[in-house]
């Protein structure tokens, strides 16, 4: 690449040197360049101007800390802003991942802006576990003298809409803190929003954080380094990607249907680390698009305005609007504007609406309650598509300028027709390989391996699950790394749903993959579990933990994670002489450590 110009092109590095510099490029991977890139940018500027004013450390009045919780990289985006926008006025700001924050440090701060998401029934995202239980707890301190801001991300078709920036701004306010601009909740279409909430937030902060600062003779670093390498490709702007392979990977007879999906990065400059996800935007079903403008008796040719752009009525169905996913809103917006009794009754009660859209996509909302309605209000009833993320299922040490996907079609009957998931549908169904996609990498720095290779890791990853593993695995064959990997997967039937069957027996063979354990729950009269094997292999796991190995969980959040969780409880009870609270203690300090780490959806 544009090393291997260097000694071609005029340089002021001897041969030597650059020798040198492409053994060490070589060595580190996109972020770590990105790094040294920077770092060496601002040794320069500094040196050309005599030195740098200090930056506030850790816990100084004079600096915003910023604190984010993010589950899928929503609310590390919107930090990520909040970061860049305070720098920009200025400010000395600390951005730190929650399930880096040392509670402790809490005590110290006296400016404190929070952006955090909110997972599954009103729980804090996995990085804000720890926090959020500090500040419940007799440990954490009077926080009398700190100002607060809040931003909450969330989903209003769940119950407690974003719970978890409720709870923060809650407790911290309870600890004496003092709210300095009005908390945000915000919901799956954010963007804008998050935008007038940073402006106003920094808006409260700039003034009291620089008469601080005046007072203490400290200025921000002009030269600051971002902690990671953004791609121009992002969730606002993603990359028009061609669809190569689109491959069924589970049996004639499986009551699954479970898809490999290859799709190519050429010429985007995507990087993505074993770990992290990808963003897919997906076109809505068009037969059913033109079921429901026949049924409104709606001219498809319509232009209707779509935040700032002009299209058709049929393209905004198609390429625009969430027709799948059912939200309170769109019902409340649609029993108002075609004015249906029904509906609104159906509003009005909070536990009717939220089983009323449980069994229900949007497009049998509408199907179900036809009006007369024009194009425009139609749209504004609905809310923007959102990008479907799934879990990487390849290393880029394996496949380099491709991203693999491991996708479960979801599928059920209602109201007498066969309905799909929006995106699942989509790349299973109805995309042709050769299509294009909208797609963009998402970091996830809470789902990584060990970066000491001798390291033992545990992979936990029934069903659909199994694909960060097979990055992982992927990763640690083309890095020669010489620990021990041990992988428990599960499906229904060992003929039908063993996914990735020759590539894990492949591992197996070449002793890459030391342990195998499978599952398979209905091959047999009693139903078993990865769980299961987990408890029946409890000595040897235990081991494995004691010797410094890390696990890993991907899959289901609802049950299997939660399961998996009480299987390691006990096999740490029953093998270890801990009791259950200090196993739940032990698998704290692992979590803190980084050594017990999920991915469940």
């Amino acid at each position: 690449m544009l090393l291997n110009l260097l000694s071609a092109a005029a340089s002021p590095l001897t041969q030597e040197q650059i020798q040198k510099l492409q053994g060490l490029v070589a060595e580190l991977n996109p972020i770590q360049q990105a790094w040294v890139s920077g770092y060496l940018a601002a040794s320069a500027n500094s040196a050309s101007l005599g030195g740098i004013a200090p930056v506030a450390a850790a816990g100084e009045s004079a600096s915003l800390t910023i604190l984010y919780g993010s589950q899928t990289g929503n609310a590390k985006g919107v930090a990520n802003k909040l970061k860049e926008q305070a720098e920009s006025r200025g400010l000395a700001v600390q951005l730190v991942n929650m399930a880096d924050y040392k509670p402790a440090n809490l005590k110290k701060e006296k400016f404190i802006a929070i952006a955090v998401s909110t997972y599954g029934e009103g729980e804090p995202p996995e990085p804000a576990e720890t926090l959020h239980a500090f500040l419940a707890s007799k440990k954490a301190p009077k926080l009398e003298g700190a100002k607060i801001a809040v931003l909450g991300l969330g989903d209003t078709s769940y119950e407690f809409f974003c719970q978890t920036a409720k709870d923060f701004e809650t407790r911290l306010s309870a600890l004496g803190a003092e709210v300095l601009h009005p908390r945000a909740d915000l919901d799956v279409d954010y963007d804008a929003e998050a935008a007038t909430w940073i402006t106003g937030a920094l808006d409260a902060f700039e003034p009291l954080i620089k008469a601080q600062a005046g007072a203490q003779n400290v200025t921000a670093n002009p030269f600051a380094i971002s902690a990671s390498l953004e791609s121009q490709y992002t969730k606002q702007n993603p990359f028009d990607a061609e669809l190569s392979v689109v491959q069924k990977i589970t049996g004639r007879d499986s009551t699954k249907d479970v898809r490999h999906i290859e799709i190519s990065l050429e010429g985007s400059g995507i990087t993505y680390q074993p770990g992290d996800s990808l963003g897919v935007y997906f076109l809505n079903d068009e037969a059913r698009v033109e079921e429901i403008i026949a049924l409104l008796k709606l001219d498809a040719s319509t232009l209707v305005n779509v935040a700032d752009e002009q299209i058709t009525l049929r393209d905004a169905l198609i390429e625009k609007l969430e027709l799948t996913q059912s939200y309170p809103g769109f019902v409340e917006k649609y029993a108002q504007a075609t004015n249906s009794a029904d509906l609104q009754a159906v509003a009005a009660d909070k536990a009717a609406l939220r089983e009323y859209i449980a069994a229900r996509q949007i497009f049998d909302v509408i199907k179900q309650n036809p009006a007369t309605i024009d194009a425009q209000t139609l749209v504004d009833c609905c809310r923007k598509v959102q990008a479907r993320l799934y879990s990487i299922a390849s290393s880029q040490a394996e496949v380099e300028e491709e991203v693999h996907l491991t996708v479960g079609l979801v599928e059920f009957d209602a109201f007498g027709e066969t309905h799909h998931g929006g995106c699942s549908g989509y790349l299973a169904l109805r995309a042709e390989e050769g299509a294009k996609v909208k797609v963009f990498s998402e970091h996830n720095d809470n789902f990584r391996l060990p970066q000491n290779d001798a390291t033992p890791v545990i992979m936990i990853g029934p069903g659909t699950g199994i694909a960060p593993f097979r990055a992982f695995l992927q990763e640690r064959d083309a890095r020669g790394a010489e620990g021990e990997n041990w992988l428990f997967f599960g499906n229904p039937h060992f003929t039908q749903d063993f996914l990735y069957q020759v590539e894990i027996q492949g591992y197996v063979k070449s002793g890459l993959l030391t342990n195998v354990d499978l599952a398979f729950s209905r091959d047999q009269a009693q139903k078993v579990y990865v769980q299961d094997r987990i408890r029946e292999k409890g000595a040897d796991v235990v081991a494995w933990l004691e010797k410094g190995a890390h696990v890993y969980i991907c899959g289901d959040a609802n049950r299997m994670a939660k399961d998996v969780h009480q299987a390691l409880v006990d096999v740490l009870v029953s093998h270890s002489g801990r009791d259950a609270e200090q196993a739940e203690e032990y698998l704290k300090e692992l979590r803190s450590a980084h050594r017990y780490q999920k991915d469940v959806y």
